[in-house]
């Protein structure tokens, strides 16, 4: 029976039984490090779903907001001109007062 040598003169892994039990451990390392990887992936696609539809529903209030703000904005601008009617009114009245008799009916 032949043997298989490495380079160095060594037995080649295929033969040498501590090698093989530490392929058996790397390739093992490798396998739970890429399930977690991808069980941590899965979680990061989870959360990254959960904050888009978040910030979906932040921009549609934001929306909504903004057409509050709009209509707030309409309706002090209404009041305005509704205070600015009112006191041209006070003016007249009280312009067509001066100089009348207070007695006077």
């Amino acid at each position: 029976m032949t043997a298989d040598f490495d380079l160095a003169g060594a037995p080649s892994a295929a033969e040498d039984p501590i090698a093989q039990s530490e392929i058996a451990a790397l390739t093992r390392r490798f396998e739970q490090g890429h399930e977690t990887t991808e069980r941590e992936f899965g979680i990061v696609k989870s959360d990254l779903t959960a904050v888009r539809l978040q910030v979906g529903n932040l921009d549609q209030k934001v929306s909504n907001l903004d057409e509050k703000v709009d209509q707030l904005a309409e309706d002090v601008r209404g009041l305005n001109e509704e205070i600015d009617r009112n006191q041209a009114q006070i003016v007249q009245l009280l312009s067509a007062l001066v100089g009348k008799d207070p007695n006077a009916s």
